[in-house]
């Protein structure tokens, strides 16, 4: 049970460790970041040709995919953790790679007056809202998902979603809105001992994410009215 053990700080540091993987990734193995980062590099480009500096619409837009990103990163980290893993490593290999295509065609200095000014806040969000999904992700996987496996616990779901009528319909309504894996879950919360170990690890997490969504928003203002003026 290491894993319930482990405080949100050293969720920071397997964060930073998976970030710094995929940058490494990114400046080792070049050829074999750029084929999986294609897709996202080509999407920033269309994006970057839609919106222009300077505009109230181009900082809401940065903003709110930012934390869409990390809002969908936490709702599906019980999937194995595997999305917020995903996301730190992708976006270390595409600031890697991105770097690496800037210092070449340009300079070391070019680089850093386009990512510094806005990255001191962005990265360390990036950081501190995956720390979150990952410590919320695998208290589910210990406490829910692995515990299904045995049969006791699934006999003990079962009854639970079929007492009565009214868990009945909302087991049904929970199937179709948030899909089997989440209502598993949901269900699983009604289990009084489970409830009382995963609510204060999810309300510790949900305070870490909102502060990293928080520190998105001067990122986001930071990236297009002042970044831009050091890209002149």
């Amino acid at each position: 049970m290491f894993p319930l053990q482990m405080s949100y700080k050293k969720w920071i540091y397997v964060a930073v460790v998976l970030f710094v993987a995929g940058m490494i990734a990114g400046v080792v193995l070049p050829e074999v970041t750029a084929e999986p980062l294609e897709g996202e590099l080509a999407l920033l480009e269309q994006f970057a040709a839609m919106l222009g500096p300077f505009q109230i619409t181009t900082a809401l837009f940065i903003f709110l995919k930012n934390v869409f990103a990390l809002l969908t990163s936490f709702v599906l980290s019980p999937l194995l953790c595997l999305v917020p893993i995903s996301a730190l490593v992708l976006n270390g290999g595409l600031i890697a790679y991105v770097s690496t295509t800037v210092i070449q065609d340009k300079s070391v200095g070019f680089l850093l007056a386009g990512l510094m000014p806005h990255g001191i806040f962005e990265i360390p969000a990036i950081i501190m809202g995956e720390a979150a999904a990952l410590s919320f992700g695998a208290m589910v996987i210990l406490m829910v998902i692995l515990p299904i496996i045995r049969k006791e616990i699934r006999t003990a779901l079962l009854s639970t979603a079929v007492q009565d009528k009214k868990h009945i319909f909302l087991s049904l309504a929970l199937f179709l809105i948030a899909g089997p894996f989440h209502t598993v879950i949901i269900l699983a919360l009604l289990n009084e001992q489970t409830r009382a170990i995963i609510v204060p690890n999810l309300k510790q997490n949900i305070r870490y994410l909102m502060i990293a969504c928080a520190l998105l928003l001067p990122a986001a203002v930071i990236e297009t009215y002042i970044t831009p003026l050091f890209l002149i």
